[in-house]
C-alpha cells in the first residue's frame, strides 16, 4: 500500500511537469538564412519562454498542402517569399493572423498581410565581380548594365524562375517603374520581357535555383554579373570574395512567417511570431544576415555601418520596385510555363 501511495505521489509530481512542456516546430530554408534566424530569434525565444523549438527545412507550399490535405500537419511555423504565401492562401493553408493575436500597427504597411507576419527585406539586385569591373573603370549600376554585353563583356547568372527577372528585363528595357507591373499584364508587355531574356540567353552561364550558386559563380569567375539576392552577396563579401552590388536598382521582396492550418502548437507559434516582430527583436537579425527590418523604429536599434549593408533604408527604397505579390498570384502560373518554355527552347 506504502509503494502504491508513494508511486502516486510520484506519479502526481510529474503529471504537471509533462502538461506544462511547451514546444513548437519550425520550418525553413536552411543554410546561412535559417542559421540566422536561429541565432536572432529562436534561441533568445525559447531562452525568454521555456518554450522549445525543434527546426525542420523545406517548407514548400507542396509539403504543406500534403500536411493540411492529409491532417498531418507538424509544422507550427513556417517561411516563405511573396510568391509562397500567395500560393498557400489561394490554397488555403495558412491560418489568418488577426492584430488580436500579433501586433502589427509598426510594421511598414505594404507589408502586411493578413495571413503572414513579416520578417525581413531583401533585395534581388546585380551583384557583380570586382576583378572583371575594378574601382579603376566602369562597374555596372543598373539593370540595363547587365544587359549591356557590349559595355560590361563576361558571363551572366540568372534565376531560374521568372519571379523578379521579368521585371528587372522590363526595366532594363526601359519600361518606367511605376509601368512595369501594367505592361507584364498584357500580352504583349510579357513577350517584352520574355525577348529581353532571350536575347540575354546567350551569355547566361547557369540559370540558378539556389540563393548559393550566383555567389559561388562569381567567386569562382565563372561569370562576372549575377541576378541575386543582397544577403547571399554580403555574406559572399563578408567571406572576402571579389564581389560588390549595384544599389541603383532594385526589387525588394518580404518575407513572411506563416502558421500552416492544423498546427499542433498554434498558441506557442503566435507567441513566437509576437516575439519576432517587435521592433527590438525584428531589428537583431540583420546583426546575422544583411536583410533589413520590416518597422521603422527598429532602425533605431541598428548601427550606422550595419545600416549601409541593407536594402530597406528610406534612402534606397526611393529607387526600388517591391515585388507585387498580388500580381504573382494572379498571374505566376501563365508567367512560370512561358518563362520555362523559353528557358528550353
Amino acid at each position: 500500500m506504502k509503494k502504491l501511495l508513494i508511486a502516486a505521489a510520484v506519479a502526481a509530481l510529474l503529471a504537471p511537469v509533462a502538461a506544462s512542456a511547451k514546444e513548437m516546430t519550425f520550418a525553413s530554408w536552411g543554410g546561412a538564412y535559417q542559421e540566422a534566424i536561429r541565432k536572432a530569434w529562436i534561441t533568445p525565444f525559447s531562452k525568454e519562454s521555456g518554450i522549445k523549438v525543434e527546426e525542420d527545412t523545406g517548407p514548400d507550399t507542396a509539403k504543406i498542402k500534403a500536411m493540411v490535405d492529409t491532417k498531418s500537419v507538424t509544422w507550427d511555423v513556417v517561411t516563405g517569399g511573396g510568391g509562397g504565401l500567395m500560393r498557400g492562401v489561394k490554397l488555403g493553408l495558412f491560418e489568418k493572423i488577426t492584430p488580436d493575436m500579433v501586433k502589427t500597427d509598426h510594421v511598414l504597411p505594404g507589408a502586411r498581410n493578413d495571413y503572414a507576419i513579416p520578417s525581413e527585406i531583401f533585395s534581388t539586385l546585380i551583384g557583380y565581380s570586382t576583378k572583371a569591373f575594378p574601382t579603376t573603370g566602369a562597374q555596372p549600376k543598373s539593370f540595363a548594365d547587365f544587359w549591356d554585353t557590349a559595355k560590361f563583356p563576361g558571363k551572366r547568372t540568372l534565376p531560374d524562375a521568372p519571379e523578379t527577372v521579368v521585371e528587372a528585363a522590363l526595366l532594363a528595357d526601359g519600361v518606367p517603374m511605376a509601368d512595369v507591373y501594367k505592361t507584364l499584364s498584357t500580352e504583349a508587355g510579357l513577350k517584352r520581357a520574355l525577348d529581353k531574356i532571350r536575347a540575354l540567353k546567350p551569355q547566361v552561364a547557369v540559370w540558378w535555383s539556389s540563393g548559393a550558386q550566383p555567389v559561388q559563380a562569381l567567386g569562382s569567375g565563372d561569370v562576372v554579373m549575377a541576378l541575386g539576392w543582397n544577403g547571399r552577396f554580403q555574406a559572399g563579401i563578408d567571406s572576402k570574395l571579389p564581389i560588390a552590388m549595384a544599389w541603383d536598382q532594385q526589387i525588394p521582396q518580404v518575407g513572411f512567417f506563416m502558421i500552416p492550418k492544423g498546427a499542433p502548437n498554434k498558441a506557442e507559434a503566435v507567441a513566437f511570431l509576437n516575439y519576432m516582430v517587435k521592433p527590438e527583436n525584428n531589428a537583431r537579425l540583420s546583426e546575422y544576415v544583411a536583410y533589413g527590418p520590416v518597422t521603422e523604429q527598429a532602425w533605431a536599434s541598428i548601427d550606422a555601418g550595419r545600416a549601409a549593408t541593407l536594402p530597406s533604408t528610406p534612402e534606397r527604397l526611393k529607387n526600388a520596385l517591391f515585388l507585387d505579390i498580388e500580381w504573382w498570384a494572379e498571374n505566376g502560373a501563365k508567367v512560370t510555363e512561358a518563362y520555362k518554355t523559353m528557358l528550353k527552347e
